[in-house]
């Protein structure tokens, strides 16, 4: 019997590589995933749409391949691997985007917007602000909120607003252990604590973070006008 602490052997003649009917599964995926927008922009339909389209096509190639495979064949189909998807994750993001739908509908991220734009005109500002609160509030949220309160008419897609939200509101959770999933991760995996982050981590992430902002504005304010 081999130790625990010790790795297995792999054989000789075992084949590590993947089945050509595995790279096809895979290759599929793969596609699947990236024909998401091209379904978007050429049927107009919702992005979930063609995420479902894509399942199904999945789940179709999958019953062809395996067909006849007897009871091994329900471990390589789509429902077993549906059965291993972190559902809690999915109702967590669903009901955020339901609750940033809900709100949106009402109005009240457009009179949110406004506010900010009557209390703090400086919108650099704003996107700074909202990278800081990323650090307790998810940044899912705090995105979807935020495209709920700028309409595209108004601010363009390729605006230096929505580039420094992506920026500030991707790096801004690592100021806290707490503001992002892999920080909730490391928490779980190596047992790091709330307080040991923010003796530690939380000032050189809140520095890194400001150096971030200062040298993203210093390239769009400056050397973009040079060149």
């Amino acid at each position: 019997q081999i130790p625990a602490e010790e790795p297995v052997p792999i054989r000789k003649d075992q084949d590590t590589q993947l089945a050509p009917r595995g790279k096809l599964v895979f290759g599929a995926g793969i596609v699947g995933l990236l024909s998401v927008p091209v379904f978007k922009a050429l049927t107009g339909l919702p992005p979930y749409l063609g995420m479902l389209a894509a399942l199904g096509i999945m789940w179709s190639l999958t019953d062809a391949i395996h067909a006849g495979e007897g009871e091994r064949r329900e471990e390589l189909m789509a429902p077993a691997a549906l059965k291993k998807i972190d559902t809690s994750g999915v109702l967590f993001f669903l009901g955020i985007l339901l609750s940033v739908g809900a709100l949106d509908a009402a109005g009240i991220l457009r009179s949110l917007a406004e506010v900010l734009d009557r209390s703090i005109p400086d919108v650099n500002l704003v996107a700074t602000l909202i990278g800081v609160a990323s650090a307790l509030i998810d940044n899912v949220p705090l995105v979807a909120a935020t495209m709920g309160m700028y309409s595209i008419g108004d601010v363009p897609m390729d605006s230096q607003l929505w580039q420094l939200i992506a920026l500030c509101a991707g790096t801004g959770g690592s100021m806290l252990v707490i503001g992002s999933a892999a920080g909730v991760a490391l928490m779980g995996l190596e047992k790091v604590d709330f307080v040991w982050y923010f003796k530690n981590i939380s000032f050189a992430a809140f520095a890194g973070y400001l150096a971030g902002v200062g040298t993203y504005l210093l390239q769009h304010d400056v050397v973009g006008k040079i060149f």
